[in-house]
């Protein structure tokens, strides 16, 4: 009599784990699978191009009429010639091209010192122990409720007896360090930074300082590029100490353009020409240096 062999356990049981098996490789493909964007979201990314630049383009429609052109009803939306004269008035009545050396000076060494200076103390609240730590990291997050006013007066006696008054030192020192800086990089480095690691730099016989520059600052990165990027804009558009510090004779940006268009009737045209040519240069670095900074947020944002 011919009996029927009962097929193995794993037969029986392989469908389902191939079924199994496949399902995360499916979660896996959809992951990775990028949607495409639909035209409800062109049209909200183009109104939003559009409400940015309109303030850049009106500066420049403005800036390249008369006064009285920029007051008529209903009000020019195409630039004029005239741009490139009110430039020159602009130029001739504020030293306009100082102005934007000072202030490529001046908001390049508050960028590198806060990035430098912030990442060290981040490093050192985040994953160095010593004696003090909580305290002095609350006190240096409790600067930020202090406001910026009640420190102008024992700061200007401070670079009056220094005998700064007028030099671009005046402006740079007492920016070099902020407390939203530091607190962000410890905020950052907590996180991003794995204890294995530096711990391996000590066992291979690495000094605190070589574990800085070799595996802090690669992983700091990401943020340091992002700090740049708000340290340059902030020096950059500075108004309340700079005219305090500096005078119309050695001034930064935002201290020329205080001085145009003045008289009984300000002259708007010639203000919004000057406006546009010290915007220039920041959006000139922007361009430069945006690829780079975008790459150095998304390596910060992507995980292996």
């Amino acid at each position: 009599m011919t009996t029927l062999a009962t097929p193995p356990e794993e037969s029986v049981d392989a469908p389902a784990r191939t079924v199994a098996s496949a399902a995360p490789r499916r979660r896996r493909r959809r992951a990775g699978r990028v949607t495409a964007a639909g035209p409800l979201t062109y049209l909200l990314l183009a109104l939003t191009t559009l409400v940015s630049v309109f303030p850049l383009y009106w500066t420049m429609v403005a800036g390249s009429h008369t006064n009285a052109e920029i007051a008529a009803t209903p009000p020019p939306f195409l630039p004029d010639a005239d741009l490139f004269t009110n430039i020159g008035r602009a130029m001739e009545e504020a030293p306009i091209g100082l102005a934007i050396v000072n202030s490529v000076v001046v908001a390049g060494c508050i960028t590198v010192g806060t990035v430098l200076c912030c990442t060290l103390a981040g490093f050192a609240f985040a994953k160095l122990r010593f004696r003090g730590n909580g305290v002095l990291l609350g006190l240096v997050i409790g600067t930020m409720m202090v406001p910026t006013q009640l420190a102008i007066i024992p700061l200007f006696i401070l670079i009056a007896e220094l005998q700064w008054v007028d030099h671009l030192q005046a402006v740079v020192l007492p920016t070099l360090v902020s407390a939203f800086g530091v607190f962000f990089m410890r905020q950052f480095l907590t996180q991003a930074l794995p204890d294995e690691l530096l711990e391996a730099g000590r066992v291979d016989g690495a000094s605190t300082w070589r574990i800085f520059w070799s595996i802090v600052v690669p992983v700091a990165r990401p943020a340091m590029a992002v700090l740049a990027m708000l340290t340059f804009l902030t020096a950059w558009n500075d108004f309340f100490w700079p005219i305090i510090a500096l005078t119309t004779n050695n001034p930064t940006v935002q201290v020329a353009l205080a001085g145009l268009g003045g008289g009984y009737v300000p002259d708007r045209a010639v203000i919004m020409a000057g406006t546009l040519v010290g915007t220039l240069p920041v959006l000139v670095v922007f361009v430069v240096l945006g690829k780079q900074i975008v790459g150095g947020i998304m390596q910060g944002a992507v995980k292996g």
